[in-house]
């Protein structure tokens, strides 16, 4: 059977189950979900389907199973290891229909939502009702808690209220043989045989197709403030983020900025901060909690502790205002990276107390291959996101350096005790390395637990592994 006949034979079957208006096989549409902000990569679906209920998704994933035809779970679109991407075409399976907040459960502190919902519209509603949603990735005004859930998404605040991981209490999934299932329970503990909740969070949809989860929310913080501390060295910078966990305090937020970085921001952003010549980085540090006096005395401490290293003038925002200004430059980094040069990013991570030597090393490993990096990310808990920048290197040194240098930088994330992604997993562009970080033994026993959840090979093939 001729290939555009199997093509049009899969849209007249997507079409029975979701609807015409709802399958796309035209060029436009499969160009749109060909891609995502995985560098400039693009990989055309033969069909984009968009279904609304957890029965579509289990009838589309029955007939897929039944025929062997790949099926790539996508969110938002904003993913950045492109673990979205549809590298065996099949059917782009787009969760965008599912956009509902379920209910939010004000006695237990709960709610219930669908994939497809953007994670800052849960934040906003959980605030209305006095909750706290805190998993806040850089771009939660556009990605979805269905590409969090893929991939353990975490940001700034995931020092203190942990990644998307620690925030999940339960999960219906669309098994790829169609069946629906929970993998757990809408309750704080949890012993009741294998927790296949954790185990599908992180799984890049290579496992099962997310319909449904329950997050954990707790009170707001009412007060908060917010500091951005100037360092004259990078490393001295990065010495005092252990050095703040040393001293008892718990920050909310703790991140790292070297200066490269916040210049981009500032002129990105149209920022009146102005950056001494002397400042090689800064951190921003958030303290959250209801006692404004308890904050002040955090703020004392943290004080206390960066007497230590030299430091220039430190930035206090107390207001709202103030403190949108001091965070518009940190979120603004990753944009103003892109729209300044061509680069490639990676997600190292690393126990914290070893951030020097990880930024240290990155920078030597640079000069090896004739490569700048800018560097930043979420430094409490040791997060480090590396932007390697091509600036002068020809496309020849870029791309056969790079793949070394990027093994090298890796390499020593393992040798420190680290890892080579902390929140924007493996998918796509990072499958050639997870040896690395993973001995053969851990990717056998991943590779049979794929084999027990998608016998087929169906979901999201290419990933990963």
């Amino acid at each position: 059977m001729e290939t555009a006949q199997i093509s049009h034979l899969l849209v007249e079957k997507m079409q029975s189950i979701v609807g015409s208006p709802y399958v796309f096989a035209d060029q436009e549409n499969l160009y749109a979900y060909s891609h995502d902000e995985t560098e400039d990569l693009s990989f055309l679906p033969d069909v984009v389907v968009k279904p609304a209920i957890p029965l579509e998704v289990s009838r589309i994933m029955q007939f897929c199973n039944e025929h062997k035809i790949p099926v790539t779970a996508r969110g938002a679109g904003t993913g950045l290891s492109g673990a979205a991407l549809p590298v065996h075409k099949g059917i782009l399976l787009s969760m965008e229909r599912f956009n509902k907040i379920i209910h939010i459960d004000e006695i237990n502190h709960q709610a219930t939502v669908e994939p497809g919902v953007i994670t800052q519209v849960l934040q906003e509603a959980a605030m209305e009702k006095g909750l706290f949603y805190p998993v806040d990735p850089g771009s939660r005004g556009s990605c979805s808690l269905g590409g969090n859930l893929a991939q353990s998404s975490g940001g700034p605040r995931a020092v203190k209220y942990g990644t998307t991981r620690e925030n999940v209490l339960n999960l219906e999934v669309v098994l790829p043989t169609g069946e629906i299932i929970w993998t757990g329970a809408n309750v704080l503990k949890y012993s009741t045989g294998y927790n296949l909740t954790q185990l599908m969070v992180g799984s890049e949809g290579t496992l099962g197709i997310i319909t449904k989860a329950v997050f954990k929310l707790r009170p707001y913080p009412t007060h908060k403030l917010v500091m951005l501390v100037p360092f004259a060295s990078a490393e001295q910078a990065c010495e005092a983020v252990n050095a703040i966990f040393m001293a008892g305090i718990s920050p909310s937020c703790l991140e790292f900025m070297e200066r490269d970085a916040i210049e981009w921001a500032v002129r990105y952003t149209g920022s009146t901060i102005e950056i001494p010549a002397n400042v090689q980085a800064h951190l921003l540090i958030e303290v959250d909690g209801n006692e404004m006096d308890l904050l002040y005395k955090d703020a004392e401490r943290i004080y206390e502790v960066l007497s230590r290293y030299e430091v220039g003038e430190v930035l206090l925002g107390e207001s709202s205002q103030q403190q949108e200004e001091l965070w518009a430059l940190r979120r603004k980094v990753p944009y103003a990276v892109r729209h300044t040069s061509v680069y490639k990013e990676e997600d190292t991570v690393v126990p914290r107390g070893h951030l020097p030597q990880l930024l240290k090393g990155v920078k030597e490993i640079g000069r090896k291959y004739n490569f700048t990096s800018v560097c930043y990310g979420h430094a409490g808990d040791g997060n480090l996101h590396v932007n390697i920048i091509k600036g002068d290197m020809s496309e020849e040194e870029w791309n056969r350096k790079l793949p070394e240098g990027i093994r090298e930088i890796f390499s020593l994330c393992v040798r420190l005790g680290g890892t080579i992604s902390g929140e924007h997993g493996i998918g796509y562009v990072q499958k050639p390395y997870i040896g690395i970080a993973l001995p053969d033994i851990n990717l056998a026993l991943m590779r049979g637990i794929k084999q027990v959840f998608d016998p087929n090979g169906i979901l999201n093939p290419g990933k990963i592994f």
